[in-house]
């Protein structure tokens, strides 16, 4: 789970994920957990903005973070939503500055007071980390939550997430399961995998592995490597379908070849290289 500037596509900044937070694991995994899933777009750019943040958004590109740094300022001081969450997520990961948890915050906060939704999920980020401040599940449920009601597909597996973990709240895969499957039904495909996961082990609802491929397939067919290497799990050892080791195999390399590190170990523990 990370920052992203836009909810928009898995892109460069969808992927800008800081390195506290992925080492942390909270929402990463081989089976429990699941990759983060990229929101829908949401751009909001200040009038007169426009060509600033099209220089700024190049220097970024091209990693000249100190011009982009300038420029996104230069940005935001008209009010450019986009270029407050490029500061944020630049002093978040330190891009161009010395990583600063609490200016990062500063600009998420700015930018969540116009309405950024992604804004607000980030915001809930720092206080599950207890990044610059105490950890606090509680404000990172409540920020989670205030970005869901806002349609953000990130905040509410967020939210799924906490529940099905008991983060500040009483464990509840009922609840877990209402979330991810608001997610899913927005297209979000780390939130389809979660179903997955809950089917396949039988949490708040009965097992069911025809279920958990369907929920893994759907995810996987939209790129989500940790459905297709659950997917593999299911092949390999024979759980609603027949046992099938090649099928297992093609599952794994799949997931590997997109980098998932469980599938690349699952090939080696079969003595097939990826």
């Amino acid at each position: 789970m990370g920052f992203a500037v836009n909810r928009g596509r898995r892109s460069r900044l969808a992927r800008a994920l800081w390195a506290a937070i992925v080492a942390a694991g909270l929402l990463r995994g081989s089976l429990a957990r699941a990759q983060p899933g990229a929101p829908p777009a949401q751009s909001e750019t200040a009038p007169g903005s426009k060509a600033l943040m099209a220089r700024g958004v190049q220097a970024y590109d091209a990693r000249n973070d100190s011009v982009a740094l300038g420029v996104f300022r230069q940005a935001a001081a008209i009010g450019d939503v986009d270029a407050m969450m490029y500061l944020g997520v630049m002093y978040g990961t330190g891009r161009g500055v010395g990583v600063d948890y609490a200016a990062a915050m500063g600009w998420f906060r700015r930018a969540a007071d116009a309405g950024n939704s992604q804004a607000m999920c980030n915001i809930g980020l720092l206080h599950l980390q207890g990044l610059g401040q105490p950890k606090s599940y509680s404000a990172a449920m409540s920020w989670f939550q205030k970005a869901a009601s806002s349609g953000n597909t990130e905040a509410m597996f967020n939210v799924g997430v906490l529940y099905r973990d008991g983060l500040g709240v009483p464990l509840n895969h009922t609840e877990a399961m209402r979330w991810f499957r608001r997610a899913a039904g927005e297209g979000d495909n780390t939130a389809a995998n979660a179903i997955g996961v809950l089917y396949q082990q039988g949490l708040g609802v009965s097992v069911d592995y025809a279920e958990s491929m369907s929920w893994y397939r759907r995810a996987a067919e939209a790129g989500n490597d940790t459905a297709m290497y659950n997917i593999g799990v299911l092949w390999e050892g024979g759980l609603g379908v027949a046992q099938d080791r090649d099928q297992a195999i093609a599952w794994y390399r799949k997931a590997a070849a997109a980098g998932n590190e469980p599938a690349k170990a699952a090939l080696k523990s079969l003595g097939v290289k990826d």
